[in-house]
């Protein structure tokens, strides 16, 4: 019975793993702007490689390599929003037609990244 409940689980998680990251990768194509597709290509990073390595661990149970996956997730939620950051901060600082793209609220600071 608790095989069935962990492979219940590991199913679940799994195939919520790979919807995110259809969705992300649809997106990424689908956008035009490329902070749009940065946000989406984040989305695959954090939210369905998350859940397809729980549904992995779920699988797997309580060893070694389950740890290790837990250490890959904790990568990923730490390096992920770093990289989108900088990624949008360079597109913000290279794009001289920032304003056709999209709206710029804060127009001060994209003349200040720009320097």
């Amino acid at each position: 019975m608790i095989d069935v409940i962990r492979f219940i689980a590991c199913a679940i998680l799994t195939v919520a793993g790979l919807c995110c990251l259809v969705t992300g990768v649809v997106g990424v194509f689908r956008f035009k702007y490329a902070l749009s597709r940065i946000h989406a290509a984040a989305l695959i990073d954090t939210v369905g490689i998350t859940l397809m390595l729980l549904g992995v661990i779920v699988a797997t149970g309580l060893t070694v390599a389950s740890a290790k996956m837990l250490v890959v997730i904790a990568f990923l939620w730490l390096t992920s929003p770093v990289s989108g950051h900088l990624i949008g901060r360079l597109e913000v600082t290279i794009n001289d037609e920032l304003a056709q793209d999209a709206e710029v609220l804060d127009q001060e600071y994209v003349q200040q990244e720009k320097i």
